[in-house]
């Protein structure tokens, strides 16, 4: 090497401090989601005059059209707003709810000591369609018929295929499309046009989707009141009209549980969130029906620990934060469930003082067991005889963001009624979510085992952050339990460490799958830490060090997130995306302002 600079170069400092996806700004609106059509539906709608929970609403609709994989209409969406002239956030719960036959004892009489992880055995109410409706009503100011119709036009007209609805690892066409042709002619015929698959860039067209998001548009219109009347049209034609009827003659002919009458009293709870202080921000999660609350237990114990002076990825801060993650997420399993049916400790939990309980028992090597807590005594360790086990809380799931000028802020988390999992109902283009595979079937004192009515805790888990009181990120991913912890590295590379918002994206991620997971199979292995190699040979030896069980992860494999930013003092709008979508093959991630 002998140092010579071209003089026809059109940059001679390295890169390597650049990140992959550019910094996105505007002055009105951002839209970050994990399909390019996403955002561009949402700024269209901001553009005609809605709110960023407008745009958000129809970017969720449009990812239900061209990332099916990962969610359709018929499964569920956790939702966190912040909206100017309210204090503080809200939560929509947008979760499913089990049919009033779904107990235990009518599982267990059919043969099975677990609820199956696909099929309408496995379906409750669809969640998402009331979520979006009810943060419509409260935060928007258009017609279900306006931000619809980017969604609408694209599965009437139809879209190209991607590479991640194509390719995506066991959730993609390619790994689905025998059982599309043996069992499923209802997910054939949306997405094996002509009986195969397509090719990437390939026209997919759901008449059937598109019509059935008509027949609500059309309710509401003929309502002819008030935009709320036209808006409860909309969530009657789904839940109590011919969409319901749909829907459960096509859980009857697979002798499933699901009734008109489960989806007639179906309705949106609208929630407090929970949140705590960190480091002069204050971040906000749904509640224990989700895994949210664990991020915020993290934090508590972090707290107890300076994290800047370990250095950002280094072996001694990895490890800080995993066993952190450790301790939390063992209480997850431990104690979190549908809070209207079951208590959950949760103001203990995601106290300073449980949490410095729990922090002391972190030390200078992995722990190899389970250690929740007894958040009901208010001591560091629950005694092993009484410690429930573990069980997985599931895959999947897209993410949207937006901010607007006025001041809405909107964390939308769409997830479930994947294609994998289910077929297509014929008649309205959409599979039946399977969430009710989260539930246990036993012990009969686990907080998450089904009964009638009752919401299963899940992974999918949106994040919105307050700054002096004022809404700052909004941000999420897909990635079922490891969404939370890809989120608390985000949340802590951009307080921490002072990343930009898109640097925070793109840094190395890691997950712990030390701590059981939320969907079938429901298995974990302890121990086992999942790194990118992209954080440098010195970091995995200093965690091999320190007694973690290294699983080399391909960089751009862990992390997929999604975030957007509202800088302050300027009130300049930022967006950003994660690489990794498009690089792992999942999904066309992408960010937009104007």
């Amino acid at each position: 090497m002998t140092g010579l600079q071209s003089p026809r170069a059109f940059r001679a400092m390295p890169t390597d401090t650049v990140t992959f996806h550019p910094r996105i700004f505007g002055q009105h609106g951002a839209v970050a989601a994990e399909h390019y059509l996403a955002p561009m539906a949402g700024i269209e709608i901001m553009k005609a005059g809605g709110t960023a929970v407008d745009a958000a609403v129809a970017a969720c609709l449009v990812e239900g059209v061209v990332n099916p994989q990962m969610h359709t209409i018929g499964g569920e969406i956790p939702i966190l707003i912040a909206a100017p002239g309210e204090a503080g956030v809200v939560c929509v719960n947008g979760n499913t709810v089990a049919p009033a036959t779904a107990t235990p004892e009518a599982f267990l009489r059919r043969g099975y000591d677990k609820v199956p992880p696909d099929g309408p055995l496995a379906a409750g109410v669809p969640g998402a369609p009331g979520a979006l409706l009810e943060a419509l009503r409260r935060y928007g100011r258009l017609s279900f018929a306006d931000v619809s119709a980017p969604a609408r036009d694209l599965a009437r007209g139809g879209f190209p295929v991607h590479s991640g609805l194509l390719r995506q690892h066991k959730f993609g066409i390619l790994d689905n499309a025998e059982r599309f042709q043996r069992e499923w002619q209802g997910s054939a015929a949306v997405y094996l046009p002509g009986g195969q698959p397509p090719q990437e860039g390939a026209i997919i067209c759901n008449p059937a989707l598109a019509g059935m998001l008509d027949f609500m548009a059309n309710e509401e219109r003929r309502t002819g009141g008030s935009r709320e009347t036209g808006l409860h049209a909309a969530f009657e034609a789904f839940y109590k009209g011919d969409i319901a009827a749909e829907i459960t003659a096509f859980v009857a002919r697979h002798d499933g549980f699901l009734t008109r009458e489960d989806l007639a009293r179906f309705e949106v709870p609208v929630e407090r969130p929970l949140s705590v202080r960190y480091a002069g921000i204050d971040l906000y999660k749904c509640g224990p029906w989700t895994q949210g609350p664990a991020v915020l237990q993290t934090l508590s114990i972090l707290k107890n620990f300076d994290l800047a002076a370990l250095g950002h990825n280094s072996a001694a801060y990895v490890h800080l934060v995993v066993e952190a993650m450790k301790l939390a997420f063992a209480d997850r399993e431990q104690f979190y469930g549908d809070p209207l049916q079951v208590s959950v400790p949760t103001e203990t939990l995601i106290s300073d003082a449980y949490g410095s309980l729990r922090a002391a028992l972190v030390g200078e090597y992995a722990d190899r067991s389970l250690r929740p807590g007894d958040a009901w005594a208010g001591t560091a360790l629950l005694p092993p005889e009484e410690r429930l086990g573990g069980l997985s809380w599931g895959p999947g799931t897209v993410h949207v963001d937006a901010m607007d000028q006025a001041g809405y802020t909107a964390a939308f988390t769409p997830s479930g009624a994947w294609i994998k999992s289910a077929e297509v109902v014929p008649a309205l283009g959409f599979p039946l979510g399977v969430r009710l595979s989260n539930f246990q079937l036993q012990p009969a004192h686990h907080p998450n085992v089904i009964a009638p009515f009752k919401r299963p805790r899940t992974t999918i888990s949106p994040s919105l952050a307050l700054k002096d009181g004022k809404p700052w990120l909004a941000f999420g991913s897909m990635g079922g339990d490891q969404q939370d912890q890809w989120q608390l590295q985000f949340f802590l590379n951009r307080v921490v460490f002072g990343m930009p918002l898109q640097a925070a994206i793109e840094a190395p991620k890691f997950s712990s799958e030390h701590f059981p997971a939320l969907f079938h199979p429901h298995d974990f292995y302890l121990n086992r830490l999942r790194i990118e190699t992209s954080v440098g040979r010195d970091t995995l030896d200093g965690l091999a060090a320190r007694g973690h069980e290294i699983d080399p992860a391909p960089p751009w494999t862990e992390g997929y997130l999604c975030g957007t930013e509202r800088h302050l003092e300027t009130g300049v709008l930022e967006a950003g995306s994660d690489p990794r979508g498009n690089k792992s093959e999942v999904f066309p991630a992408f960010a937009l302002a104007y």
